[in-house]
């Protein structure tokens, strides 16, 4: 299976009647460089990190607030996992089919044999919009949290809820 095109999320977004916002924008790699485009929206910014255990067994899509700084000792605490670190540019792309700078859980689309678990930081419940790449970082889309989740039920990876 090849990489999920943005225009495939919008389909599936469709599909399971989600309406999102979307915003076009040049391309960015960093969370700083996002902070740049100054999109006048008052949705949550979220940060998207791929992680993975020390013996590279398993593997998380960590979601939580753009501004949060995330420990990774206590983390991996949490959630009952040995040391955690970043995964691999060649982990991300043969399970979730992404490249740096455009993690997303909409990469969670190719993720067929669901290797990957969702940890999201339990504060955005308290959300009501975020916003996410498409799987493309030249475009920024907004939903809401409700489908969000949704959206996540559809993708069946195991999700965790977590106080980052």
């Amino acid at each position: 299976m090849g990489k999920t095109t943005d225009k495939e999320v919008y389909e599936l977004l469709s599909r399971l009647d989600i309406s999102y916002v979307r915003h076009d924008h040049i391309p960015v790699f960093t969370i700083e460089q996002a902070n740049q485009l100054n999109l006048k929206s008052s949705v949550t910014r979220c940060k998207n990190l791929f992680l993975r255990n020390k013996k590279g067994n398993q593997h998380y899509l960590v979601i939580m607030e753009h501004l949060q700084l995330l420990d990774l000792r206590r983390l991996s605490s949490l959630i009952g996992s040995s040391a955690l670190s970043l995964a691999s540019e060649e982990r991300l792309v043969n399970l979730l089919r992404l490249t740096p700078g455009s993690v997303s859980p909409f990469g969670l689309i190719n993720d067929e044999e669901k290797k990957v678990t969702v940890i999201i930081d339990s504060t955005l419940r308290e959300s009501s919009y975020l916003s996410f790449h498409p799987n493309i970082n030249t475009v920024t889309i907004e939903i809401s949290f409700i489908d969000f989740e949704k959206y996540l039920d559809w993708c069946r990876n195991e999700v965790l809820y977590v106080k980052i």
